[in-house]
């Protein structure tokens, strides 16, 4: 079947579209995306503003319409932190329901670290043994650690890297102090956690997903995106905290020129970099594997796990 998957995130909508079925690895068909930048939307209260929620409405409708061009049995919508926090949620829920037909589940931020940790688990196999998974979105970090397919534990703080950069990142470059002021702020919220993690042991693998950190490890050497998702890409700490000080350093234009970093996450990237970094030192990891997958594609999975197995020819 071709199912969609509907990711209104903090920094962009998504629509993936792929063929699949119970069993299969899940086949990507099409992909529609618009940078929104939902979290930086918001008025001094915490609701999405008015202009905020027509856009919303316009870039969804344009993606359920971009879903039936492509043939979509089926679309899994979700929002995440944006939507999550927001104060008017209900409203903005409300004005998407009625004005596209789209009934718009939100994610905790513990479905969210579990459904990435399922995407990163079968991604990798049994043979990791025990994963922690990070991802920095553009609300909230998620961690994850376990040895099945549901994590042992799994927590998400608001650490993205868009409302960081919003909060603590004003100027361009950003001010010195605001950069070592935001570093405090981000270990503190991670060093509160890493118990919650410790007494499972030590973990077989990490594995990180999310743009942030595909864009710090291609900095920092790691293969391009258009060398294809089986290509190994790794990122150390020790490169992280060499590239951190750069970063703080730079304006937003010079990120953009750096290779692999979009224009539209350009800004961001330092926050991102300042959350991979602490979270990597205070979980002891020298060296990440990205994934490929992450939250879309556990949603998918969770939803083929649900399905019943395809029909023999012969049946």
């Amino acid at each position: 079947m071709r199912l969609g998957v509907l990711d209104v995130g903090s920094n962009t909508i998504h629509l993936l579209v792929v063929d699949a079925h119970p069993g299969a690895r899940p086949q990507p068909a099409h992909s529609h995306k618009v940078e929104l930048r939902l979290a930086e939307l918001l008025d001094a209260h915490g609701a999405v503003t008015p202009a905020g929620v027509e856009r919303l409405v316009s870039v969804i409708g344009g993606a359920v319409q971009a879903a039936e061009d492509k043939g979509c049995e089926d679309v899994l919508p979700f929002a995440t932190s944006a939507v999550r926090e927001a104060t008017n949620a209900d409203e903005v829920l409300a004005r998407v329901k009625i004005e596209t037909g789209v009934d718009l589940p939100v994610l905790s931020g513990d479905d969210e670290a579990r459904l990435t940790f399922l995407a990163a688990r079968r991604w990798f196999g049994w043979s990791a043994g025990k994963l922690l998974v990070l991802d920095i979105g553009g609300g909230s970090l998620e961690i994850a650690f376990g040895i099945d397919e549901d994590p042992d534990a799994a927590v998400s703080l608001p650490l993205g890297a868009g409302r960081l950069t919003a909060g603590w990142l004003q100027g361009d470059p950003p001010d010195p102090s605001d950069v070592r002021a935001l570093r405090r702020h981000a270990r503190a919220q991670i060093a509160r956690k890493v118990g919650v993690f410790s007494r499972f042991g030590a973990p077989d693998r990490v594995v990180a997903t999310s743009k942030t950190f595909k864009q710090l490890a291609r900095i920092a050497g790691a293969a391009r995106s258009a060398d294809g998702l089986y290509v190994q890409r790794d990122l150390t700490r020790k490169s992280l905290e060499e590239w951190v000080p750069r970063l703080a350093a730079m304006t937003a234009s010079q990120r953009a020129a750096l290779p692999g970093v979009s224009e539209g996450r350009a800004s961001q990237l330092l926050a991102g970099a300042l959350v991979a970094e602490g979270a990597m030192d205070l979980f002891g990891v020298d060296a990440l594997e990205i994934c490929p997958w992450a939250l879309r594609e556990g949603v998918i999975l969770r939803r083929l796990d649900h399905l019943p197995p395809a029909a023999s020819p012969s049946s």
